[in-house]
């Protein structure tokens, strides 16, 4: 390695590091906000607190190191082309290009290195803090219950639109689930208000004003079931004990939870990708082979269920030939019933599709997870190029304009990045496309910068130097 090479090397790590550590303490601040509410009122000591920390500091550094690297990148060729170096540079036969070449093979290697930490670093720190968060749930749950979201309490679920008082032990709009042992919800409770106390370490009183109870009944045969399905009433005031005893026993280090597709590596996800995605074309198929068996059309005679095509002209071709013969059945009687059953087969298949929908998200979000790993390591190649180019067409160092312009650049990336996520977990366009979209924008915008600034044309006469003079004869004209 040469001489130059070592000092442009030194000289862009020393830079790196230390805006790598404002970045991530920056995250890490803003984290702290994010999650203040599940950590205060819980009686942690600050070894709990910074191993919670500790444990979700790694899933920030695919955030952190994009960011770092162009800004980076940019106000070390900013300062270099500021002080003229590059000239000196050129005087002896080295372009900028050559000056790049070492630091090309750096993030090379540093976007490898980022694949190996996001496989196992990040998915080992996902499944230390998921499960610590579960556990820190569970103390003290009267203070675990926020607003607007379900919450679990034991065996309970509830949901509150507002808190209030001095520890926030009055509630607003309180719906309550009860989980049975079979994890089947029997039981819906609303109440327009409530209260919770804590008279006993082992239990926990809610009282519940002006609401209602739902519960489903189990009849002992399908005809009790068909017969009274569930039960209503209504109450003034409802009083329940919800057993927290296990609460003052937590262990804050059992991994209850290990199977999320965070905390998989790439051949895990591979593997459960394939796995639900057999499940789900078998549900398919098994979904469509039940609703046709039991359709009602398989109750006309002499009809097989191979038979049954639903289009428009059979089912319109069977109705005539039912309300030609007014002796057997009756006009209304029949329209009525296959109102009633359209209405039927509409829930059933909107159901369905609901459930088919998170099927295929929860795919799309194990493809994905593979993909955005494998796209981190050009990510990090084509942001240094961007940086760089355009901190030697810009010529500035500081943080001043190279700030801002990597600020802008990075949060286009992010988000266009986001926007695909979002777009290929509900699935309107591939994982493979919602990955690396981003990745794929900014490709172009790179190697034409890299292009650009291997011309004596851009170092002389800039891009932002034009648009200062443009702009200084406007404001003499004026």
């Amino acid at each position: 390695m040469k001489i130059l090479d070592k000092y442009i090397i030194k000289f862009y790590l020393n830079r790196f590091i230390a805006i790598f550590a404002i970045c991530f303490l920056i995250f890490i601040i803003q984290t702290f906000w994010l999650y203040i509410d599940e950590l205060a009122g819980k009686g942690l000591d600050i070894f709990t607190i910074g191993k919670f920390f500790m444990y979700f500091s790694p899933k920030l550094v695919p955030l952190v190191l994009p960011l770092s690297i162009l800004l980076a990148s940019l106000t070390t060729y900013g300062t270099l082309s500021e002080n003229y170096e590059f000239i000196a540079m050129k005087s002896n036969g080295i372009s900028i290009i050559r000056s790049m070449i070492g630091l090309l093979i750096l993030h090379i290697f540093l976007g490898l290195g980022s694949f190996y930490f996001s496989n196992n670093v990040v998915t080992y720190g996902e499944l230390k803090s998921y499960n610590l968060r579960k556990n820190l749930a569970k103390l003290k749950p009267t203070l675990s219950i926020r607003e607007g979201i379900f919450n679990d309490i034991g065996n309970m679920n509830i949901k509150v639109s507002k808190k209030y008082g001095d520890n926030e032990q009055f509630l607003e709009d309180i719906i309550l689930h009860n989980i049975s042992d079979d994890e089947v919800n029997r039981l819906v409770i609303k109440a327009e208000s409530g209260e919770v106390r804590n008279e006993n370490e082992n239990y926990l009183k809610l009282i519940l004003r002006n609401g209602n109870r739902y519960e489903e009944i189990i009849g002992a045969t399908a005809k009790d079931r068909q017969k009274y399905p569930h039960t209503r009433a209504s109450f003034d005031e409802y009083i329940l004990n919800i057993d927290i005893s296990d609460f003052n026993n937590i262990d804050l280090d059992q991994e209850t939870y290990r199977s999320t597709y965070k905390m998989q590596k790439i051949s895990q996800l591979k593997n459960s990708s394939d796995t639900l995605s057999t499940r789900f074309e078998e549900d398919k198929k098994i979904f469509n082979k039940s609703f046709i068996v039991g359709h009602s059309l398989n109750k006309l005679p002499n009809l097989k269920a191979d038979q049954i095509k639903l289009e428009d002209n059979f089912i319109n071709q069977s109705l005539l030939k039912l309300l030609k013969n007014p002796e057997l059945y009756q006009v209304n009687g029949v329209l009525l019933k296959a109102d009633e059953e359209v209405d039927m087969y509409l829930r059933q298949l909107s159901n369905k599709k609901k459930t088919f929908f998170l099927q295929q998200k929860l795919i799309n979000l194990h493809k994905l997870t593979i993909n955005e790993r494998y796209s981190l390591i050009f990510a990090c190649i084509f942001l240094f190029l961007i940086g760089a180019s355009l901190g030697a067409i810009i010529r500035k160092g500081g943080l001043g304009l190279p700030l801002v312009l990597s600020i802008i650049i990075f949060l286009t990336y992010h988000y266009i990045g986001v926007f695909g996520k979002n777009a290929a977990e509900d699935n309107f366009i591939s994982p493979f496309v919602g990955s690396w979209i981003s990745t794929f924008t900014i490709a172009p915008f790179a190697i034409y910068l890299t292009l650009l600034v291997s011309t004596d044309r851009v170092i002389r006469f800039s891009l932002f130097d034009k648009a200062t003079e443009i702009f200084n004869k406007i404001k003499l004209i004026r």
